[in-house]
C-alpha cells in the first residue's frame, strides 16, 4: 500500500494508497496542499461530530489549499465493519463529504499501513506514544508532506481551525 515497507521516506508525499475502489492514488498529487489526515469509523460514536465538521471545514477551506484524508479503519471494537466503498458511500451519503474516503487499512500492529508508520513517525501521541489510540485520530500535514501536529480523537475538528489557518497561511 505504501513507496516501500519502510518509514525512511522524507514526506507524506511519497507514499501510495489504496481509493475505496482499490486503485492506486499517488499521494504526490496532494504537494502543495495542507493535509489533514484520519482514521475513520461509520459506527463510532464520534462519527457524527467528526464527519459533520471535516466536512465543514473542507467547505471553507478547500478552495485555498485544504485536503482531507479518511482512512477507513476497523481495528478499534469493529466501528467500520463494511467495506471501503460502503464507508465512501456512508461519509459523502449521510455527511456530503466531498474529501476522499481512502482503502481500509490498518494503523496499528504488524500489518501498518506505510502511511501509517510515517505518520505515527512524524508525532507520537500522548506520553510519547506512537500507537493510534482510537477512531479519529488526526494529523495535520504541512503543504510539504511533513506533519505539524497530531491530534487525540476526543479534539474535535473545529478545535483545530486556527492550526489549519495557521499551515494555510490565512489570516
Amino acid at each position: 500500500m505504501g513507496a516501500s515497507q519502510s518509514i525512511s521516506e522524507n514526506s507524506i508525499h511519497e507514499f501510495k494508497v489504496k481509493d475505496a475502489r482499490g486503485k492506486d492514488v499517488d499521494l504526490g498529487k496532494y504537494r502543495g496542499k495542507v493535509l489533514l489526515v484520519v482514521n475513520v469509523a461509520s459506527k463510532c460514536n464520534f462519527a457524527d461530530a467528526n464527519y459533520t465538521q471535516l466536512t465543514q471545514l473542507y467547505t471553507k477551506y478547500k478552495e485555498i489549499g485544504l485536503e482531507i484524508l479518511g482512512f477507513p479503519c476497523n481495528q478499534f471494537l469493529r466501528k467500520e465493519p463494511g467495506t471501503s466503498q460502503e464507508a465512501q458511500d456512508f461519509a459523502c451519503d449521510k455527511y456530503k463529504a466531498e474529501y476522499p474516503i481512502l482503502g481500509k487499512i490498518r494503523v496499528n500492529g504488524k500489518d501498518t499501513a506505510p502511511v501509517y508508520k510515517y505518520l505515527k513517525a512524524q508525532k507520537s501521541g500522548s506520553l510519547g506514544s506512537r500507537r493510534i489510540k482510537w477512531n479519529f485520530t488526526k494529523f495535520l500535514v504541512d503543504e510539504n508532506g511533513h506533519v505539524i501536529q497530531r491530534y487525540s480523537p476526543t479534539t474535535q475538528p473545529l478545535a483545530i481551525e486556527d492550526d489549519i489557518k495557521k499551515a494555510l497561511r490565512v489570516a
